[in-house]
Formats: C-alpha cells, structure tokens, sequence
C-alpha cells in the first residue's frame, strides 16, 4: 500500500514538475541578475527581482506555452502564490499599528477605499475590464506587486487577464521607484514635518523596498514612521482582496463564473500577524523565533519571485503590447489619486 501511495503521489507531482523547475531557474537567473544589474547602474538604483523575473518569463513565453509546462507554471501562479503571500503576515506587529493613532488609521483606510473605488471607476470610464480596475486599484492601495498577485487570485478569468496582471506589476514598480525619488521633495514642498512625510511616504508608495529606501533618504526617523505606516496598509490586504472578491462575484450576478477563494491563505496571513504580534512581546523567545522567522520570510520571497517568474512564462508579449495607453492611464490615476488624497489629509489634520 505504501509503495501505491508514494507512485500516485509522484504521478501527480510529475507533470508539473517541468513549469515549476522553469519558473524556479527564471526567479534563480533574477535574483542573481538584481545585484548585477544595480552594480552595471552605479549602486543607485536597481530593478527589482520580480520585474526581472517577469519580464524574462516573458520573453521565454514562446519556448514555456506548451502543454509540458501548463500544469507546473498554474500551479506556481495559483498554489505557491497563496502560501508566500500568507507568509508575509510575520512581517507585521500589530503593536506597531496601534501606534499610528485613530486619525492616521482613517486617513490611510480612507484613502486606501477612495483609490480602490477611483481604480473600477476609471476602468469603466476608459473601457477596460472591472478585474483590470481592481487589480490597479488595490495594487495601489495596498503594497504594489504582491497585493496585484493576491487581487488576481479573486479575480474572475477573462481574456487578457494575464497581460493585466503582468502590466500591473511592472507598472507598480515603475511608478514605485518614480515615487521614491519625487515624494520625499513633494514633502519638503509642502512644508510637512518629519511625522507627516513619514506618513505621506508610508501611505502612498506602492512596494515596502520604495518605502524604505524614500523615508531613508530622508532621516531614520521619518523612514521608522514610513515603514510602520506601510505595514499597516499591507494588514488591510486581507479585508481588501475579499471585499474586491465579494463585489466582483456580486457585480458579474453569475456566481457560478465568479466565486471568492475560500481564503485560507488570507486567514493564515491574519494568524501570523498575531502571532508574530504576540511572539514580539516575548524577547526571551527572540533566540529561538527570530531564526524561524526570516527563514519562513525568505521563503515567501522565493515564493513569489517562483510565482512572478511562472506568471512571465504564461504571458504574451505581444499581448502585453495590445494593452495600449489606457492601461497607463487608469494606474496613473490611482496613483494621482492616493497621493492627492493622503496630502491633503495631512494638510488639514495638520
């Protein structure tokens, strides 16, 4: 019987062995071309692994759409991306959180619900697909790349929606890296303290790295206030990609096309936020937590490289071309609108 077991077991393994090997030497060939690419740049600034990642999955689409690899790259895209996704709860301490104060919460969930609603408005507007707008409009709200990745596992199938999902993260990064080097100005512009630009920062930029890398180039004070701020709206991933779930399932009327997940990832991610929220008041256990920790972190980072790589393999360039300029403007204006949104809240809280 054992021996039954374990041949079934390789059997269903096997045919997807092939897309995830791929999509695991494309994620392998990014993250060592990151440094190289930064260092061929002057330091300054690089390209993120997972655009790399994508965009030589992309160009590896014609070799990766065959039947051989379909099995392993769908289940990169749709499996694997789940669990990385849900491990990126022990990034978060819910203490942390709390310290922002009522006011900064509302003004980032407030601008967090405007941009999403922004996001399905102009997709309508500009005649692009509901999923396209909420794949802008969280991607924006949330945290860039991941939070389009996790948006996408709710969204009902439809044609292109892989060229969506792939111009969406690539976007995310772009207008990230813009933001990194033109927020920090903006702020002095404005005239904010260092508690506010840390808020505007935190609150408008995309991915966690620009966060980082804008509130630095700043002072380690306003980078503090930034990162905390940002972790935040990465928490309100969960409520985000349900909400986005349940209104696209409602909006189609045809439940048996559109279902929301059962969202065990989701509810994984919201565990290990409190558990790493609890594990933090603990020091003594730091010894023996903080090791299981970056491993697990690491691991999610691999994840979703793998799952970015295989999303790259399953997409069509020439689709990606077929896009056109609406799709640049509808992230655009998500982009305009939490940056406008969370400025002017800070302006009249003072």
């Amino acid at each position: 019987m054992t021996d039954i077991a374990a041949s079934r077991k390789a059997g269903s393994l096997g045919p997807l062995l092939p897309g995830i090997l791929l999509s695991a030497a494309v994620a392998i060939a990014s993250a060592f071309l990151e440094p190289l690419l930064k260092a061929a740049a002057g330091g300054r600034i690089g390209i993120p692994a997972i655009v790399i990642a994508l965009v030589i999955g992309m160009l590896l689409h014609p070799l990766a759409n065959t039947r051989r690899f379909a099995p392993g790259m769908t289940f990169c895209v749709k499996k694997l991306l789940r669990w990385a996704i849900a491990l990126l709860g022990l990034r978060i301490a819910l203490g942390d959180i709390a310290a922002l104060g009522l006011s900064t919460a509302l003004l980032i969930v407030g601008s967090m619900v405007v941009t999403v609603i922004v996001g399905f408005a102009l997709a309508r507007l500009l005649g692009r697909e509901a999923g396209m707008g909420a794949l802008a409009g969280v991607a924006t709200a949330v945290c860039g790349a991941s939070a389009a990745l996790a948006t996408a596992t709710v969204v009902p199938d439809y044609r292109n929606k892989a060229a969506d999902v792939a111009f969406t993260v690539i976007a995310m990064n772009v207008f990230a890296t813009v933001a990194m080097l033109a927020y920090p100005l903006i702020c002095v512009w404005l005239g904010f303290s260092p508690q506010q630009t840390g808020i505007m920062l935190g609150g408008t930029i995309h991915d966690v790295a620009q966060v980082v890398g804008a509130g630095q180039s700043v002072s380690d004070e306003v980078a503090n206030v930034a990162v905390i701020v940002k972790l935040f709206r990465v928490f309100l991933l969960l409520p985000s990609v349900l909400i986005v779930g349940w209104w696209l399932v409602r909006d189609s009327g045809e439940l048996s096309k559109a279902k929301v997940p059962v969202p065990v990832f989701a509810i994984v991610f919201l565990i290990l936020c409190v558990l790493n929220s609890l594990l933090a008041l603990m020091p003594t256990l730091a010894p023996l937590y903080q090791p299981v920790r970056d491993a697990l972190l690491e691991a999610s980072r691999w994840g979703l490289l793998i799952a970015i790589a295989a999303l790259g393999l399953g997409t069509s360039m020439a689709a990606m071309a077929r896009l056109g300029w609406r799709h640049l403007a509808l992230v655009t204006g998500t982009t305009v609108t939490i940056l406008v949104v969370v400025a002017a809240g800070l302006a009249l809280l003072g």
